[in-house]
Protein backbone atom coordinates (compact mmCIF):
# COMPACT_ATOMS: atom_id res chain seq x y z
CA UNK A 1 0.00 0.00 0.00
CA UNK A 2 1.18 3.54 -0.78
CA UNK A 3 0.56 5.85 2.18
CA UNK A 4 0.89 9.63 2.13
CA UNK A 5 1.45 11.17 5.58
CA UNK A 6 0.59 14.85 5.43
CA UNK A 7 1.30 17.64 7.87
CA UNK A 8 -1.03 19.87 5.83
CA UNK A 9 -0.45 23.44 4.68
CA UNK A 10 -1.73 26.10 7.03
CA UNK A 11 0.08 29.17 8.34
CA UNK A 12 3.82 29.52 7.62
CA UNK A 13 6.01 27.86 10.26
CA UNK A 14 2.98 26.60 12.17
CA UNK A 15 3.62 23.50 14.26
CA UNK A 16 0.89 21.10 15.31
CA UNK A 17 2.94 19.02 17.75
CA UNK A 18 3.68 21.67 20.38
CA UNK A 19 1.79 21.86 23.64
CA UNK A 20 0.38 25.27 22.71
CA UNK A 21 -0.12 24.97 18.95
CA UNK A 22 0.74 28.22 17.20
CA UNK A 23 3.47 30.06 15.32
CA UNK A 24 6.40 30.60 17.67
CA UNK A 25 7.41 34.01 18.97
CA UNK A 26 11.03 32.86 19.29
CA UNK A 27 11.63 30.97 16.06
CA UNK A 28 11.00 27.53 17.56
CA UNK A 29 10.02 24.95 14.95
CA UNK A 30 8.97 21.45 15.96
CA UNK A 31 9.39 18.29 13.94
CA UNK A 32 6.12 16.67 12.81
CA UNK A 33 7.04 14.12 15.44
CA UNK A 34 3.83 12.10 15.63
CA UNK A 35 3.56 11.74 11.87
CA UNK A 36 7.21 10.71 11.83
CA UNK A 37 6.47 7.95 14.36
CA UNK A 38 3.57 6.88 12.15
CA UNK A 39 6.00 6.69 9.22
CA UNK A 40 8.30 4.52 11.34
CA UNK A 41 5.41 2.19 12.16
CA UNK A 42 4.23 1.93 8.55
CA UNK A 43 7.17 1.93 6.21
CA UNK A 44 8.53 -1.50 7.09
CA UNK A 45 5.46 -2.92 5.28
CA UNK A 46 4.33 -0.07 3.01
CA UNK A 47 5.63 2.65 0.69
CA UNK A 48 5.43 5.86 2.70
CA UNK A 49 5.88 9.54 1.88
CA UNK A 50 6.04 12.06 4.75
CA UNK A 51 5.27 15.69 3.88
CA UNK A 52 5.80 18.67 6.20
CA UNK A 53 3.99 21.37 4.23
CA UNK A 54 4.19 24.26 6.75
CA UNK A 55 7.94 23.82 7.14
CA UNK A 56 8.52 23.60 3.39
CA UNK A 57 6.20 26.55 2.71
CA UNK A 58 3.98 24.36 0.54
CA UNK A 59 0.50 25.57 -0.24
CA UNK A 60 -2.52 23.55 -1.27
CA UNK A 61 -1.47 23.55 -4.92
CA UNK A 62 2.00 22.20 -4.10
CA UNK A 63 0.48 19.46 -1.97
CA UNK A 64 -2.05 18.39 -4.57
CA UNK A 65 0.62 18.23 -7.27
CA UNK A 66 2.76 15.99 -5.05
CA UNK A 67 -0.18 13.72 -4.26
CA UNK A 68 -0.91 13.44 -7.96
CA UNK A 69 2.66 12.34 -8.57
CA UNK A 70 2.78 9.88 -5.67
CA UNK A 71 -0.64 8.32 -6.35
CA UNK A 72 -1.31 7.06 -2.81
CA UNK A 73 -3.87 4.51 -1.74
CA UNK A 74 -4.31 6.27 1.61
CA UNK A 75 -3.72 9.85 2.78
CA UNK A 76 -3.30 10.50 6.50
CA UNK A 77 -3.94 14.15 7.42
CA UNK A 78 -2.58 15.45 10.72
CA UNK A 79 -4.60 17.97 12.69
CA UNK A 80 -4.76 19.95 15.91
CA UNK A 81 -7.50 22.06 17.42
CA UNK A 82 -6.57 25.49 15.96
CA UNK A 83 -6.07 24.10 12.44
CA UNK A 84 -8.99 21.62 12.38
CA UNK A 85 -11.23 23.54 9.97
CA UNK A 86 -8.32 24.07 7.59
CA UNK A 87 -7.24 20.43 7.76
CA UNK A 88 -10.69 19.06 7.00
CA UNK A 89 -10.90 21.46 4.07
CA UNK A 90 -7.59 20.16 2.70
CA UNK A 91 -8.87 16.60 3.01
CA UNK A 92 -12.03 17.53 1.13
CA UNK A 93 -10.03 18.97 -1.77
CA UNK A 94 -7.89 15.83 -1.89
CA UNK A 95 -11.04 13.69 -1.93
CA UNK A 96 -12.59 15.64 -4.80
CA UNK A 97 -9.50 15.15 -6.93
CA UNK A 98 -8.83 11.56 -5.81
CA UNK A 99 -12.17 10.01 -4.81
CA UNK A 100 -10.64 6.54 -4.69
CA UNK A 101 -8.14 7.49 -1.98
CA UNK A 102 -8.88 6.58 1.65
CA UNK A 103 -8.59 9.76 3.73
CA UNK A 104 -7.75 9.42 7.44
CA UNK A 105 -7.66 12.27 9.96
CA UNK A 106 -5.45 12.02 13.06
CA UNK A 107 -4.48 14.25 15.99
CA UNK A 108 -6.01 15.43 19.29
CA UNK A 109 -9.35 16.64 17.84
CA UNK A 110 -10.21 13.09 16.81
CA UNK A 111 -10.79 11.96 20.38
CA UNK A 112 -13.27 14.80 20.91
CA UNK A 113 -15.09 15.30 17.61
CA UNK A 114 -15.12 12.02 15.65
CA UNK A 115 -18.78 12.38 14.65
CA UNK A 116 -18.57 15.95 13.39
CA UNK A 117 -15.28 15.25 11.60
CA UNK A 118 -16.89 12.32 9.77
CA UNK A 119 -19.75 14.55 8.66
CA UNK A 120 -17.24 15.81 6.09
CA UNK A 121 -17.24 13.93 2.80
CA UNK A 122 -13.48 14.37 2.76
CA UNK A 123 -12.82 12.08 5.74
CA UNK A 124 -13.35 8.33 5.53
CA UNK A 125 -11.74 7.24 8.80
CA UNK A 126 -10.74 8.93 12.06
CA UNK A 127 -7.89 7.39 14.08
CA UNK A 128 -8.54 8.48 17.65
CA UNK A 129 -5.96 9.25 20.35
CA UNK A 130 -2.39 7.94 19.90
CA UNK A 131 -2.47 6.72 16.32
CA UNK A 132 0.80 5.25 14.99
CA UNK A 133 0.07 1.65 16.00
CA UNK A 134 -3.58 2.08 15.00
CA UNK A 135 -2.52 3.10 11.49
CA UNK A 136 -0.20 0.12 11.23
CA UNK A 137 -2.97 -2.33 12.03
CA UNK A 138 -5.53 -0.50 9.91
CA UNK A 139 -3.26 -0.41 6.85
CA UNK A 140 -2.72 -4.16 7.09
CA UNK A 141 -6.46 -4.80 7.33
CA UNK A 142 -7.24 -2.53 4.38
CA UNK A 143 -4.54 -4.11 2.26
CA UNK A 144 -6.08 -7.54 2.91
CA UNK A 145 -9.53 -6.11 2.04
CA UNK A 146 -10.85 -7.18 5.41
CA UNK A 147 -13.60 -5.36 7.40
CA UNK A 148 -12.59 -2.60 9.82
CA UNK A 149 -14.72 -3.84 12.73
CA UNK A 150 -11.75 -5.42 14.51
CA UNK A 151 -9.47 -2.38 14.38
CA UNK A 152 -9.53 -0.63 17.75
CA UNK A 153 -9.23 3.15 18.02
CA UNK A 154 -10.99 4.18 14.81
CA UNK A 155 -14.28 5.73 13.75
CA UNK A 156 -15.56 5.49 10.17
CA UNK A 157 -18.57 5.64 7.91
CA UNK A 158 -20.19 2.40 6.84
CA UNK A 159 -23.30 2.30 4.66
CA UNK A 160 -24.08 5.90 5.61
CA UNK A 161 -23.74 5.22 9.34
CA UNK A 162 -20.90 6.34 11.61
CA UNK A 163 -19.25 3.48 13.47
CA UNK A 164 -17.06 3.86 16.56
CA UNK A 165 -14.82 0.89 17.33
CA UNK A 166 -13.61 0.54 20.95
CA UNK A 167 -10.63 2.64 22.03
CA UNK A 168 -7.22 1.09 21.54
CA UNK A 169 -5.27 0.44 24.72
CA UNK A 170 -2.36 2.85 25.08
CA UNK A 171 1.00 1.62 23.81
CA UNK A 172 3.21 -0.58 25.96
CA UNK A 173 6.97 -0.63 26.45
CA UNK A 174 7.21 -3.66 24.19
CA UNK A 175 5.25 -1.94 21.42
CA UNK A 176 7.32 1.23 21.67
CA UNK A 177 10.52 -0.80 21.49
CA UNK A 178 9.20 -2.55 18.36
CA UNK A 179 9.03 0.70 16.39
CA UNK A 180 11.95 1.66 14.14
CA UNK A 181 13.85 4.72 15.35
CA UNK A 182 12.12 8.00 14.51
CA UNK A 183 15.56 9.48 13.80
CA UNK A 184 15.78 7.15 10.80
CA UNK A 185 12.55 8.70 9.50
CA UNK A 186 13.98 12.20 9.95
CA UNK A 187 17.08 11.26 8.01
CA UNK A 188 15.11 9.74 5.15
CA UNK A 189 12.20 12.16 4.78
CA UNK A 190 13.14 15.51 6.32
CA UNK A 191 15.94 18.07 6.51
CA UNK A 192 16.95 18.34 10.15
CA UNK A 193 18.23 21.88 9.60
CA UNK A 194 14.62 23.01 9.14
CA UNK A 195 13.86 22.44 12.84
CA UNK A 196 14.87 24.54 15.83
CA UNK A 197 14.29 24.67 19.58
CA UNK A 198 15.44 27.84 21.28
CA UNK A 199 16.68 25.82 24.27
CA UNK A 200 18.63 23.22 22.25
CA UNK A 201 21.83 23.12 20.25
CA UNK A 202 21.27 23.35 16.50
CA UNK A 203 20.61 21.14 14.64
CA UNK A 204 18.81 18.79 16.99
CA UNK A 205 16.36 15.91 16.79
CA UNK A 206 13.26 15.35 18.92
CA UNK A 207 12.47 11.83 20.11
CA UNK A 208 10.21 10.22 22.69
CA UNK A 209 11.72 8.19 25.50
CA UNK A 210 8.21 7.58 26.79
CA UNK A 211 4.61 8.65 26.37
CA UNK A 212 1.77 9.78 28.58
CA UNK A 213 1.83 11.79 31.80
CA UNK A 214 0.47 10.66 35.19
CA UNK A 215 -0.06 14.19 36.55
CA UNK A 216 -3.39 15.99 36.64
CA UNK A 217 -2.76 19.48 35.18
CA UNK A 218 -6.13 20.84 34.08
CA UNK A 219 -4.90 22.59 30.94
CA UNK A 220 -2.72 20.01 29.22
CA UNK A 221 -4.17 19.01 25.87
CA UNK A 222 -1.87 16.07 25.23
CA UNK A 223 -2.53 13.93 28.30
CA UNK A 224 -6.28 14.60 28.26
CA UNK A 225 -7.01 14.25 24.55
CA UNK A 226 -4.18 12.27 22.94
CA UNK A 227 -1.49 10.36 24.85
CA UNK A 228 -3.38 9.68 28.09
CA UNK A 229 -2.44 9.56 31.76
CA UNK A 230 -0.87 6.12 31.53
CA UNK A 231 2.90 6.58 31.72
CA UNK A 232 4.99 4.16 29.68
CA UNK A 233 8.67 4.26 28.77
CA UNK A 234 10.76 2.61 26.12
CA UNK A 235 13.40 0.32 27.55
CA UNK A 236 16.70 1.93 28.51
CA UNK A 237 18.54 -0.26 26.01
CA UNK A 238 16.24 0.81 23.18
CA UNK A 239 16.62 4.54 23.92
CA UNK A 240 20.40 4.38 24.19
CA UNK A 241 20.58 2.30 21.01
CA UNK A 242 18.81 5.10 19.14
CA UNK A 243 21.18 7.68 20.61
CA UNK A 244 24.12 5.58 19.43
CA UNK A 245 22.52 5.26 15.97
CA UNK A 246 22.11 9.05 15.75
CA UNK A 247 25.70 9.60 16.81
CA UNK A 248 27.00 7.17 14.18
CA UNK A 249 24.66 8.01 11.30
CA UNK A 250 23.70 11.67 11.78
CA UNK A 251 26.98 13.32 12.81
CA UNK A 252 25.58 16.80 12.14
CA UNK A 253 23.12 16.44 15.04
CA UNK A 254 24.30 18.49 18.00
CA UNK A 255 21.70 17.42 20.55
CA UNK A 256 18.89 14.95 21.20
CA UNK A 257 15.84 16.45 22.87
CA UNK A 258 13.47 14.09 24.69
CA UNK A 259 10.00 15.45 23.99
CA UNK A 260 8.33 13.36 26.74
CA UNK A 261 5.88 15.33 28.86
CA UNK A 262 7.92 14.41 31.95
CA UNK A 263 11.14 12.52 31.24
CA UNK A 264 12.04 12.21 34.93
CA UNK A 265 8.90 10.55 36.32
CA UNK A 266 10.73 7.29 37.05
CA UNK A 267 13.95 8.06 38.94
CA UNK A 268 15.13 4.45 38.73
CA UNK A 269 14.73 4.51 34.95
CA UNK A 270 16.70 7.77 34.72
CA UNK A 271 19.61 6.32 36.71
CA UNK A 272 19.62 3.16 34.60
CA UNK A 273 19.54 5.31 31.48
CA UNK A 274 22.58 7.37 32.52
CA UNK A 275 24.48 4.21 33.40
CA UNK A 276 23.71 2.63 30.02
CA UNK A 277 24.57 5.90 28.25
CA UNK A 278 28.00 5.81 29.90
CA UNK A 279 28.51 2.08 29.36
CA UNK A 280 27.65 2.38 25.66
CA UNK A 281 30.22 5.13 25.21
CA UNK A 282 27.63 7.56 23.84
CA UNK A 283 28.76 11.19 23.86
CA UNK A 284 26.04 13.13 22.10
CA UNK A 285 24.45 15.74 24.41
CA UNK A 286 20.79 15.49 25.31
CA UNK A 287 18.09 17.45 27.09
CA UNK A 288 14.56 16.86 28.30
CA UNK A 289 11.31 18.16 29.68
CA UNK A 290 10.89 17.50 33.37
CA UNK A 291 8.94 18.49 36.46
CA UNK A 292 10.05 21.03 39.02
CA UNK A 293 10.47 18.45 41.78
CA UNK A 294 13.54 16.57 40.52
CA UNK A 295 15.98 16.09 43.39
CA UNK A 296 19.60 17.21 43.47
CA UNK A 297 21.05 13.69 43.23
CA UNK A 298 19.14 12.98 40.01
CA UNK A 299 20.05 16.30 38.43
CA UNK A 300 23.69 15.87 39.34
CA UNK A 301 23.83 12.47 37.66
CA UNK A 302 21.98 13.77 34.60
CA UNK A 303 24.34 16.72 34.28
CA UNK A 304 27.40 14.49 34.66
CA UNK A 305 26.06 12.38 31.79
CA UNK A 306 25.73 15.22 29.31
CA UNK A 307 22.23 16.59 29.96
CA UNK A 308 22.48 20.19 28.74
CA UNK A 309 19.18 21.66 29.92
CA UNK A 310 15.90 20.77 31.59
CA UNK A 311 12.69 22.40 30.38
CA UNK A 312 10.41 22.87 33.37
CA UNK A 313 6.71 23.74 33.36
CA UNK A 314 6.60 26.01 36.40
CA UNK A 315 3.40 27.60 34.97
CA UNK A 316 2.99 30.11 37.84
CA UNK A 317 4.70 31.58 40.86
CA UNK A 318 1.46 31.58 42.84
CA UNK A 319 0.46 28.71 45.12
CA UNK A 320 -3.17 29.67 44.56
CA UNK A 321 -2.79 29.21 40.80
CA UNK A 322 -0.79 25.99 41.16
CA UNK A 323 -3.56 24.56 43.30
CA UNK A 324 -6.25 25.75 40.87
CA UNK A 325 -4.55 24.04 37.92
CA UNK A 326 -3.93 20.82 39.94
CA UNK A 327 -0.20 21.05 39.41
CA UNK A 328 0.41 19.02 42.56
CA UNK A 329 3.41 21.06 43.62
CA UNK A 330 4.16 24.19 45.64
CA UNK A 331 6.24 27.30 45.03
CA UNK A 332 8.45 26.40 47.97
CA UNK A 333 9.22 23.07 46.29
CA UNK A 334 10.08 24.99 43.12
CA UNK A 335 12.48 27.13 45.11
CA UNK A 336 14.24 24.05 46.46
CA UNK A 337 14.40 22.64 42.94
CA UNK A 338 16.00 25.84 41.64
CA UNK A 339 18.59 25.82 44.41
CA UNK A 340 19.38 22.16 43.66
CA UNK A 341 19.60 22.85 39.92
CA UNK A 342 22.12 25.63 40.51
CA UNK A 343 24.13 23.42 42.82
CA UNK A 344 24.13 20.65 40.19
CA UNK A 345 25.06 23.10 37.45
CA UNK A 346 21.86 22.24 35.55
CA UNK A 347 20.59 24.95 33.17
CA UNK A 348 16.85 25.57 33.29
CA UNK A 349 14.38 26.72 30.66
CA UNK A 350 11.25 27.85 32.51
CA UNK A 351 7.72 27.69 31.06
CA UNK A 352 4.86 29.82 32.39
CA UNK A 353 1.23 30.35 31.41
CA UNK A 354 -0.99 33.37 32.04
CA UNK A 355 -4.79 33.30 32.21
CA UNK A 356 -5.87 30.06 33.85
CA UNK A 357 -8.98 30.20 36.09
CA UNK A 358 -8.32 32.23 39.23
CA UNK A 359 -5.72 34.45 37.57
CA UNK A 360 -5.76 38.02 38.88
CA UNK A 361 -3.45 41.01 38.75
CA UNK A 362 -2.18 39.89 42.15
CA UNK A 363 -1.28 36.35 41.00
CA UNK A 364 0.35 37.82 37.89
CA UNK A 365 2.48 40.12 40.07
CA UNK A 366 3.52 37.11 42.18
CA UNK A 367 4.49 35.18 39.04
CA UNK A 368 6.52 38.11 37.74
CA UNK A 369 8.47 38.22 41.01
CA UNK A 370 9.04 34.48 40.84
CA UNK A 371 10.35 34.72 37.27
CA UNK A 372 12.95 37.25 38.42
CA UNK A 373 13.81 35.08 41.41
CA UNK A 374 14.20 31.93 39.33
CA UNK A 375 16.62 33.69 36.97
CA UNK A 376 16.29 30.86 34.42
CA UNK A 377 18.46 30.63 31.33
CA UNK A 378 15.39 31.22 29.17
CA UNK A 379 11.64 31.43 29.59
CA UNK A 380 8.52 30.78 27.58
CA UNK A 381 5.22 32.41 28.50
CA UNK A 382 1.99 31.10 26.97
CA UNK A 383 -1.50 32.51 26.71
CA UNK A 384 -3.79 30.05 28.49
CA UNK A 385 -5.94 28.30 25.87
CA UNK A 386 -8.72 25.92 26.92
CA UNK A 387 -8.64 23.05 24.43
CA UNK A 388 -11.75 20.88 24.05
CA UNK A 389 -11.61 17.76 26.20
CA UNK A 390 -9.53 19.34 28.95
CA UNK A 391 -10.74 20.19 32.43
CA UNK A 392 -9.81 23.81 31.67
CA UNK A 393 -12.25 23.78 28.74
CA UNK A 394 -15.07 22.65 31.01
CA UNK A 395 -14.14 25.30 33.58
CA UNK A 396 -14.21 28.00 30.91
CA UNK A 397 -17.63 26.94 29.66
CA UNK A 398 -19.15 26.45 33.11
CA UNK A 399 -17.78 29.79 34.31
CA UNK A 400 -18.91 31.70 31.22
CA UNK A 401 -15.33 32.74 30.45
CA UNK A 402 -15.12 31.36 26.90
CA UNK A 403 -15.24 33.87 24.04
CA UNK A 404 -14.68 31.47 21.12
CA UNK A 405 -16.12 27.97 21.01
CA UNK A 406 -14.67 27.02 17.62
CA UNK A 407 -11.04 25.91 18.08
CA UNK A 408 -10.25 27.14 14.57
CA UNK A 409 -10.69 30.69 15.89
CA UNK A 410 -8.08 30.33 18.64
CA UNK A 411 -5.27 32.10 16.70
CA UNK A 412 -4.79 35.59 15.31
CA UNK A 413 -4.05 36.31 11.65
CA UNK A 414 -0.33 35.70 12.15
CA UNK A 415 -0.91 32.34 13.79
CA UNK A 416 -0.08 33.47 17.32
CA UNK A 417 -2.17 32.63 20.36
CA UNK A 418 -4.98 35.01 21.13
CA UNK A 419 -6.80 34.94 24.44
CA UNK A 420 -10.22 33.37 23.96
CA UNK A 421 -11.20 33.66 27.62
CA UNK A 422 -12.07 36.73 29.65
CA UNK A 423 -12.61 37.10 33.39
CA UNK A 424 -14.40 39.90 35.26
CA UNK A 425 -11.09 41.20 36.63
CA UNK A 426 -8.84 40.19 33.74
CA UNK A 427 -9.88 40.60 30.12
CA UNK A 428 -8.65 38.63 27.14
CA UNK A 429 -6.71 41.71 25.98
CA UNK A 430 -5.12 42.00 29.43
CA UNK A 431 -3.88 38.41 29.20
CA UNK A 432 -2.17 38.88 25.82
CA UNK A 433 -0.65 42.20 26.85
CA UNK A 434 0.66 40.66 30.06
CA UNK A 435 2.34 37.80 28.20
CA UNK A 436 4.04 40.24 25.83
CA UNK A 437 5.04 42.47 28.73
CA UNK A 438 6.66 39.61 30.65
CA UNK A 439 8.59 38.41 27.59
CA UNK A 440 9.69 41.92 26.69
CA UNK A 441 10.70 42.64 30.27
CA UNK A 442 12.78 39.47 30.42
CA UNK A 443 14.54 39.43 27.06
CA UNK A 444 14.80 43.16 26.30
CA UNK A 445 16.04 44.16 29.74
CA UNK A 446 19.67 44.74 30.78
CA UNK A 447 19.08 41.97 33.34
CA UNK A 448 19.12 39.45 30.49
CA UNK A 449 22.69 40.30 29.46
CA UNK A 450 24.40 38.29 32.23
CA UNK A 451 21.96 35.42 31.61
CA UNK A 452 22.87 35.35 27.92
CA UNK A 453 26.57 35.56 28.73
CA UNK A 454 26.17 32.68 31.16
CA UNK A 455 24.84 30.57 28.29
CA UNK A 456 27.51 31.70 25.82
CA UNK A 457 30.44 30.96 28.13
CA UNK A 458 29.49 27.33 28.53
CA UNK A 459 31.25 24.51 26.73
CA UNK A 460 28.97 24.87 23.70
CA UNK A 461 29.19 28.65 23.73
CA UNK A 462 29.22 29.31 19.99
CA UNK A 463 26.18 27.10 19.47
CA UNK A 464 24.44 28.84 22.37
CA UNK A 465 25.21 32.22 20.81
CA UNK A 466 23.72 31.17 17.47
CA UNK A 467 20.61 29.91 19.23
CA UNK A 468 20.19 33.15 21.17
CA UNK A 469 20.74 35.21 18.01
CA UNK A 470 18.18 33.20 16.01
CA UNK A 471 15.58 33.47 18.79
CA UNK A 472 16.25 37.17 19.27
CA UNK A 473 15.61 37.94 15.61
CA UNK A 474 12.33 36.03 15.66
CA UNK A 475 11.22 37.65 18.92
CA UNK A 476 12.03 41.17 17.71
CA UNK A 477 10.00 40.53 14.55
CA UNK A 478 7.12 39.37 16.72
CA UNK A 479 7.29 42.45 18.95
CA UNK A 480 7.55 44.74 15.93
CA UNK A 481 4.45 43.13 14.46
CA UNK A 482 2.59 43.53 17.76
CA UNK A 483 3.46 47.24 17.90
CA UNK A 484 2.38 47.81 14.30
CA UNK A 485 -1.05 46.30 15.03
CA UNK A 486 -1.53 48.02 18.39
Amino acid sequence: MKIYLLNPPFLPNFFRDARWQDTSRAGTHYYPIWMAYAAAALETEHTVRLIDAPTWNWDEEDTLADIQEFQPDMVVVDSCFPSLRNDISIAEVIKRQHPEVINVLVGPPTSQFPDSILESDGIDIVARWEYDLTLREMAAVLERHEPLEGVKGISYRQNGEIKHNPDREFSTTEELDSLPFVSQVYQKHLNIKDYFLNYSLYPMVQVFGGRGCPFQCTFCCWAQTFTGRKYRMRSVANVVAEMRWIEENMPQVREIFFEDDTFTVNKKWVFEFTEEYKKAGVRIPWACQARGDVDYETMKVMREHNCLVMVIGFESGSDVMLQNMKKGITVERYRRFIRDARKAGMPIHANFVIGLPGETWETIAVTKRFIREANADAITVAVATPFPGTEFWKQAIDGGYLLEENPSDFLDEQGHQKAIISYPELSNEDIVKTVDEILRGYYLSPRYVPIALRRVFRRHGWDEFKSIFHSAKAFLRYMSDRRSRA
